[in-house]
């Protein structure tokens, strides 16, 4: 079958990928669309590190083909959106309702596993799905169910995008009604940032990346304003001519440390600053620390602190509902033969989310 591999040197399309049957509590996915992010480029310029060859790819929806024994709440030939989230559904994180805590998932970091092989030859998957394969073997808390109106290219996106975004801002910072948010970065997770705030009725949300061309894309999630990093000489100025005290929440989206301060300048005393960028392994980020005596935060955030389960079908309604835009973000889509050109368009911010096709 055919996929994209990371050998550590080059990605690569090939042809010869095979999958074995799913086990016990385990589901194979027949995958229809896979959202490039850019925690998969991540992998192959080394920001993330991970083993190698890997099979890549982590944000996808498919056709459930086959399901191993014990797996009850989906069945053949449903439409369903992958979760990275393979925890372990019993430990004492998942049991408090924080299964991104779980360490004894399958994937957690530091524990990569292998259930696609080339000819002789095990490959990694990555982050627990390796979607960028026609198949794939997840486990049964990965997959779930989503309506068959749901197109696949816009139903891959909720298992990182959306749920990274929006539950960043609903379960982790908790944006209340009224706040006031900045977002930094308006790729596929500022916009599902946007959106996030916009539900939880945000009374302004600044946008604001060094593309001045996003400016209409971010209003259609929801920004009221807009920023354009390129065009102003401070953007902590900018942003606080617009809010002079301050924003409740900042949002930092990029991976970029400078603007991990920008988002802790940004603050209004009770402010949060929530981290969702993937900067090196090895960088550290600092700010003045007498800014933070009046009960200011910087917060972590992993994969917007989701319950998938929950969550997934929970974004699945509302955009069926019309309230969560999910066609809007996939900006455009690539066989999977054409791996390099949705990279390179990704790579260039020139895409909301490029998405892969089967």
């Amino acid at each position: 079958m055919r996929g994209v591999i990371f050998d550590g040197k080059s990605p690569q399309v090939v042809d010869d990928l095979e999958v074995r049957e799913p086990g016990v509590g385990e589901v194979l996915v027949r995958i229809a669309a896979a959202g490039l992010c850019h925690s998969d480029l991540s992998v192959i310029d080394g920001t993330i590190p991970f083993p190698v060859p890997v099979v890549l790819g982590h944000e996808g929806a498919g056709t459930v083909e086959a399901v191993g024994a014990g797996v009850t709440h989906v069945q053949t030939g449903d439409h369903v959106a992958l979760s990275t989230l393979a925890n372990c559904g019993t430990c004492r994180e998942c049991g408090r309702g924080r299964p991104t805590m779980c360490r004894k998932a399958i994937g957690y970091p530091g524990k990569p596993f292998t259930r696609t092989t080339q000819p002789g030859a095990p490959l990694y998957n990555f982050a627990s799905t390796s979607v960028f394969a026609e198949r794939t073997v997840v486990k049964a808390v990965q997959v779930v169910r989503v309506d068959p109106d749901i197109p696949f290219t816009s139903a891959a996106l909720i298992g990182c995008g959306v749920l990274t975004g929006v539950g960043a801002v609903l379960n982790r910072a908790r944006v209340g009604l009224g706040d006031t948010v900045a977002v930094i970065g308006c790729g596929g997770i500022g916009l599902n940032v946007i959106q996030g705030a916009r539900l939880a009725g945000a009374s302004r949300i600044v946008a604001v990346d060094a593309v001045a061309e996003k400016e209409q894309l971010a209003r259609t999630f929801g920004a009221t304003d807009f920023v354009d990093a390129r065009a102003v000489a401070s953007t902590v100025e900018a942003v606080r001519a617009l809010l002079p005290e301050g924003v409740d929440h900042a949002f930092e989206c990029v991976g970029s440390t400078a603007l991990i301060r920008q988002a802790v300048d940004l603050l209004d005393r009770h402010g949060q600053a929530v981290l969702l960028g993937v900067p090196p392994a090895d960088a550290e980020a600092a700010f003045r620390v007498a800014d933070m005596y009046l009960d200011k935060s910087v917060l972590g955030c992993r994969y917007g602190s989701s319950r998938p389960q929950v969550d997934i079908a929970l974004y699945a309604d509302l955009y069926r509902s019309g309230r969560l835009l999910l066609d809007e973000l996939v900006t455009a889509t690539y066989p999977v033969e054409e791996f390099e050109a949705a990279a390179e368009a990704t790579h260039g911010g020139r895409v909301a989310r490029a998405v892969l096709t089967f």
